[in-house]
C-alpha cells in the first residue's frame, strides 16, 4: 500500500473496506485468533424429569458427587451442587408423603444451572463423553429440555476495544441500539461494564481482565462482550444453529444489528427515525475498535476450554489469609500440635465430596464408552475448536 493511501485511512479521509479487513486478516491471522466465541452460562429447564434423572441421563455425571440440601428457590425446594458447589447444580421438588394414601410421591420439573465456572467444567464432562456442545443441545431436547438462558460471550484477547472509550461513546451518544435502556458501572481502575437492553435479550460489555485481577485470578482475555439471552431468544439460536451450522455468524450479526458504535455524536432525530441504522450508517462514521471487532467476528472460533473440577480455590485463600498464621505457629514451636490437629480433622459431606470430585479421574459415567474411543486425558492442549458439529482439535 502507499504512504499516501494508509494517511488517508488513518485521517479519515477514506473509508476502511471490508477488503482492506479481508487483506489486513490475511496478512496478520492472529487478529482473527484473538477474538473468541464460547458460552459462559447454560440454563435448562426439564418439565418430565427429576434432577436426579438429569444427572444420570441428560448430563451423565456420577450422582454420588452431588452434595443435595432443601432450597427456596425459584420454587424449588431442592438442590443438587456438583462438589457441594453452586457451579453445576440441578434444582427440583423433594418428595413427599401423601398424607392421605401414606405414598411418596415425586413431582417432575427441574432446572439445570452451569454458570461461567461452571460451563467449563461441563465442558470437561463433553470432552470425557466425546460430545459437543451441539450434540449435547440435540440430546437436551430429547428430554424436553429448553433453555431458560443463554450468554454467548465474545473475548477480545487483543484489547481491541477500550472500555473507557465505550463509556465515552455512551455518555456522548455516540452509539445506537434498538433499546432504548442502557447502565453503566464500575470506573477505570477497577473496570467498566456497560449494559444494553433487558431481559430477554441484554447485551454486556466489560473489561474482563480487571474483573478477574479484582477475585485475585489471572485470564488472558482483556474484554468481553456477552449476549445474554433468555427463554425463545436462546431457542432462537440452537434453532438457527441446528439448522444451518452459523453458530457464530447469527451471533456476530445479532450483535451487529442491535448494537453500534460511532466516532461522531448521533442527533436525536436520527435515533427516532423509522430507518435510523440505515441513515446512520451512511452519514456517521463507525468506531473503528467496534468495526474491527463485529468485523473479526465474523472469522473467529466457537471454542470450548474444558477444566477439571479443583481445590485451587481453596488453596488461594490458604495462601492468602491461613499461611502468615502457620508460619508464626511454626516459629514459635507449635507446628508439631497444627499437623496434628490436621490429620484429626473430619471432613463435612459437601468437604468429602470436593476431595472425591477433585481427585475422581472422570466425571461422567460413560467409561467403556470412553475407553472405545481411546479418549487420552492427559491431552496438553485446553482449548477445543468446534465445527460443524464435530471437534477440530
Amino acid at each position: 500500500m502507499t504512504r499516501q493511501t494508509i494517511n488517508r485511512l488513518e485521517t479519515g479521509e477514506q473509508n476502511i473496506s471490508e477488503k482492506f479487513l479481508d487483506k489486513m486478516v490475511a496478512t496478520y491471522p492472529e487478529l482473527a485468533e484473538s477474538v473468541e466465541l464460547q458460552f459462559d452460562w447454560v440454563s435448562l429447564t426439564f418439565p418430565d424429569a427429576t434432577g436426579k434423572q438429569v444427572i444420570d441421563d441428560v448430563i451423565a455425571l456420577k450422582s454420588d458427587l452431588f452434595l443435595e440440601h432443601g432450597t427456596s428457590q425459584n420454587f424449588y425446594t431442592r438442590e443438587f451442587a456438583y462438589a457441594g458447589e453452586k457451579n453445576i447444580y440441578i434444582q427440583d421438588f423433594e418428595p413427599i408423603t401423601n398424607p392421605e394414601t401414606q405414598e411418596i410421591e415425586q413431582r417432575t420439573g427441574t432446572t439445570l444451572y452451569l454458570t461461567g465456572k461452571g460451563t467449563r467444567l461441563f465442558e470437561k464432562a463433553l470432552l470425557e463423553q466425546n460430545m459437543t456442545w451441539r450434540d449435547f443441545f440435540i440430546k437436551a431436547r430429547k428430554y424436553r429440555g429448553h433453555l431458560t438462558r443463554l450468554d454467548i460471550a465474545l473475548n477480545d484477547k487483543w484489547g481491541l476495544l477500550n472500555m473507557d472509550e465505550i463509556v465515552r461513546a455512551v455518555q456522548e451518544k455516540r452509539f445506537w441500539t434498538k433499546s432504548r435502556s442502557y447502565a453503566i458501572h464500575g470506573n477505570s481502575d477497577a473496570g467498566w461494564t456497560v449494559n444494553f437492553g433487558k431481559a430477554p435479550f441484554i447485551i454486556r460489555a466489560y473489561d474482563k481482565q480487571k474483573e478477574q485481577s479484582s477475585k485475585g485470578n489471572e485470564t488472558d482475555i482483556k474484554n468481553r462482550v456477552e449476549l445474554e439471552l433468555h427463554q425463545n431468544r436462546a431457542e432462537q439460536v440452537l434453532d438457527e444453529w441446528f439448522a444451518n451450522d452459523n453458530l457464530v455468524e447469527f451471533t456476530i450479526d445479532m450483535l451487529y444489528t442491535y448494537l453500534w458504535f460511532t466516532d461522531e455524536p448521533i442527533a436525536d432525530d436520527l435515533l427516532t427515525g423509522v430507518k435510523a441504522r440505515d441513515e446512520i450508517e451512511a452519514t456517521i462514521k463507525p468506531m473503528p475498535s467496534w468495526q474491527l471487532l463485529t468485523f473479526l467476528g465474523h472469522k473467529m472460533k466457537f471454542i470450548r476450554e474444558p477444566k477439571p473440577q479443583s481445590v485451587e480455590s481453596i488453596k488461594k485463600w490458604v495462601e492468602q489469609s491461613v499461611v502468615p498464621s502457620l508460619a508464626v505457629l511454626k516459629k514459635t514451636g507449635h507446628w508439631a500440635e497444627i499437623i496434628a490437629a490436621i490429620e484429626k480433622a473430619e471432613l463435612s459431606d459437601k468437604q468429602q465430596k470436593l476431595v472425591k470430585a477433585t481427585t475422581t479421574s472422570a466425571m461422567s459415567q460413560a467409561t467403556e464408552s470412553l475407553k472405545a474411543n481411546n479418549i487420552n486425558f492427559d491431552k496438553q492442549r485446553k482449548v477445543y475448536i468446534e465445527t460443524q458439529g464435530k471437534e477440530a482439535i
